[in-house]
């Protein structure tokens, strides 16, 4: 499990955070200091309070609202891909918490030992690009080794906060799905076939999707194609390839497919996606 920091500051608004449909594949942790705003999410809108923690998920469309004075610690976190399990994608957590003492105590030590982390603009589009992320996670990497476990511990600390009140997205309990789980994440580049999943699983082919179904409550190939499309936004936002190498390059027949699927799952085209960043 390995978690970078990208960004961390203070950040100080007059009415000019104002930004709609923001969908990124790190995620964002925020501590509200003074004022007021609202996140909008695709479930309900948050009324941002001050002493209240929040936490957006990657790959989580949202929007922010302000119209008055408001002052946040933002803290933006990238995972880096995995087989296995991931933290900030494979459980449904809770959107606000109370603050602790503690909870604020960290979020200042963490932004006091990441100096120059700071946003320069606060427009998502200025900072959730290629360029820029790449160059936030060579930051890290950058830093002494005894910040880098310190800085990875306060971030496992905060998100410890949100993972007590935490539940799986997946909650299967039958070992040979997680079995077809673990190899459709370490082969989401190739063209996955049921026949190879089943051959996992050791049943029949129809026997699997009512399996998976019921476990997963998506289909086979819904999980695949959601997985595919989670990697297609990491691989827009982290490199300059053209939408159609990224398309083959996760085993789509053609880019209109791709373009459908890519829709149909986050609600705007690849093009429109990049041309969000």
């Amino acid at each position: 499990m390995e978690l970078i920091l990208l960004n961390i500051g203070l950040a100080v608004h007059h009415a000019d955070w104002n930004y709609k449909n923001v969908n990124s594949p790190f995620a964002r942790i925020y501590l509200v200091t003074e004022g007021a705003a609202k996140l909008h999410l695709p479930e309900c809108t948050y009324h941002l309070q001050p002493g209240h923690l929040y936490l957006i998920p990657p790959f989580t469309r949202h929007s922010y609202e302000c119209d008055a004075f408001f002052s946040l610690y933002y803290i933006h976190i990238y995972e880096e891909p995995s087989p296995n399990r991931r933290i900030l994608e494979d459980l449904i957590y809770p959107v606000e918490l109370k603050a602790t003492h503690t909870d604020c105590l960290q979020v200042k030590r963490l932004a006091q030992i990441n100096p120059g982390r700071e946003l320069k603009q606060y427009d998502p589009s200025a900072y959730d690009n290629t360029p820029q992320l790449m160059q936030n996670i060579n930051l890290h990497g950058q830093n002494p080794l005894h910040i880098i476990m310190e800085t990875k511990g306060i971030l496992f600390q905060l998100l410890s906060r949100f993972l007590e009140h935490a539940k799986d997205k997946y909650t299967t309990t039958d070992t040979r799905i997680r079995k077809t789980i673990r190899y459709i994440r370490k082969n989401i580049e190739k063209r996955i076939t049921m026949e190879e999943l089943t051959s996992i699983c050791f049943i029949s082919k129809d026997h699997f999707i009512r399996l998976f179904k019921k476990e997963m409550q998506i289909t086979p190939v819904q999980y695949i194609h959601q997985k595919k499309i989670e990697r297609a936004q990491l691989m827009l936002t982290t490199s300059n390839q053209a939408i159609k190498d990224i398309a083959y390059s996760l085993s789509f027949d053609n880019v209109y497919y791709f373009n459908r699927v890519f829709k149909r799952i986050t609600g705007i085209t690849p093009s429109e996606y990049k041309n969000n960043l």
